[in-house]
């Protein structure tokens, strides 16, 4: 009964925080906004290691093919807290979000074969930036506001299975699917009119991820690991309508709309590349875990936006490594609750993709580098098999070149509920 209570609640929670998903980076202002990389709290504990790895309770976004070694039915609902600090070389100011991070049920199906689906958001758009001209006399002389708002989320089904004792393949199939408004507002001094390009867009997409583990077993109940997966490129099809129009911008901050110049309809799509990473790592069975892992993806190519018609940034190809692991100290241990406790750490650096031009004329672009060191905790329950607590601090971007630098705090949580086998949570029960 306490199980299917907590099920409740959590798709009740789970459903209200996506409602509330919102994001504060001025970096979601390019391609689909602030992405999130499909990861459970744990994998992100360990600095976003996942390829290599594979557990019999845990799930893990990151390679398909580590279904095959799940062991337990296992549902899991991740929240992630995003403190962030944006800071120029003169001006600094805060904000703080929370989102759902997933929600996701695992299960092994026989001995040698596990699937795995959820819900997850891929993206959040959420940013307000504004850009004031001046003539030589330094007066101001037109104000630029560029704003959006919206998301990407994903559902996905991922299944793997063991090929041989050492060797598991497995596939993940997606459907992503949001909204996306964007807008450039500009007003000229002594002009009574602003005008305004308003983009309002449907979002639709799939994509399909191949992986492999490769596990060997060594002496002492030692192991090593190595994983790959592959994301074919794919389209997100955008559809919608982009709108020119006057307002009146009164002094109190309201928005009087006057003429409609225009209207047009939205045909465009994200062109997203092939993506692919790599990984080992070693380690001893619910004791300790090593890995590194590495990942690669071509420059993201937008067709048909507004806020893409800029001389003033371009997407670059991306690429990421991270190091981490986890330590248990003795998952058996009846005279210390510590003991039973997993320690997380690990560390990323990424370049995300993206590359700016602080001064707007096309010549001197910054590349756009995320460096985050991230510790966790697994805490064991009874009734709720585990809560996982994961801490990240990490620092996006720079000051220079009339930047932007993010310095952010991320705390993520998540819940696990777990059971010995598929059939315990699908067999209906007489007696509760």
């Amino acid at each position: 009964m306490i199980r299917k209570i907590l099920i409740v609640f959590l798709l009740i929670t789970s459903s209200t925080l996506l409602a509330q998903r919102t994001s504060s980076s001025p970096y979601s202002f390019f391609g689909i906004g602030e992405q999130y990389t499909p990861r459970t709290v744990e994998n992100t504990s360990m600095g976003g290691i996942g390829v290599a790895f594979n557990h019999y309770k845990y799930l893990n976004f990151t390679n398909p093919a580590a279904n095959a070694f799940l062991r337990q039915t296992t549902y899991s609902l991740g929240i992630l807290n995003n403190d962030l600090t944006l800071k120029t070389a003169d001006s600094k100011q805060s904000s703080t979000s929370t989102s759902l991070n997933y929600i996701a049920l695992g299960f092994p199906i026989g001995d040698k074969a596990g699937f795995s689906f959820g819900l997850q958001p891929l993206s959040s758009v959420g940013y307000s930036l504004t850009n004031n001209k001046f003539d030589t006399n330094n007066d101001l002389t037109a104000i630029t506001l560029y704003a959006g708002e919206g998301g990407v989320n994903r559902i996905y089904g991922s299944f793997g299975m063991k090929v041989s004792k050492q060797f598991a393949v497995g596939i993940e199939a997606d459907y992503s699917f949001g909204n996306i408004e964007n807008s450039i507002t500009n007003q000229r001094a002594n002009v009574s009119l602003a005008t305004r390009y308003k983009e309002k867009s449907i979002i639709r997409g799939g994509s399909i991820t191949l992986g492999t583990q490769y596990q060997k077993v060594l002496k002492d109940k030692l192991y090593l690991n190595a994983g790959a997966t592959v994301k074919f490129g794919n389209d997100l099809e955008t559809t919608g309508d982009e709108y020119l129009y006057s307002l009146t911008l009164t002094g109190a901050g309201n928005e009087i709309p006057r003429d409609t110049i225009s209207t047009t309809a939205i045909s465009g799509k994200y062109k997203l590349p092939l993506k692919s990473i790599v990984g080992v790592g070693i380690g001893k069975y619910d004791k300790w875990h090593v890995g590194v892992e590495f990942q690669n993806q071509d420059a993201l190519q937008p067709e048909g936006f507004i806020n893409n018609t800029n001389a003033s940034f371009n997407y670059e190809k991306s690429n990421r490594i991270s190091l981490g692991g986890f330590y248990l100290p003795k998952i058996n241990s009846i005279s210390s609750y510590w003991d039973r406790v997993t320690y997380r750490a690990g560390l990323r650096y990424e370049n995300v993709g993206l590359a700016i031009d602080g001064s707007g004329n096309g010549t001197n672009f910054t590349s756009i580098n995320d460096f985050g060191m991230s510790f966790g905790l697994g805490l064991p329950l009874k009734q709720l098999s585990n809560v996982n607590l994961g801490f990240e601090y990490g620092q996006r971007g720079t000051t220079s070149n009339n930047l932007i630098q993010e310095n952010y705090f991320n705390f993520r949580l998540s819940f696990s509920l777990t059971a010995s086998g598929a059939q315990s949570w699908f067999q209906k029960r007489k007696i509760d």
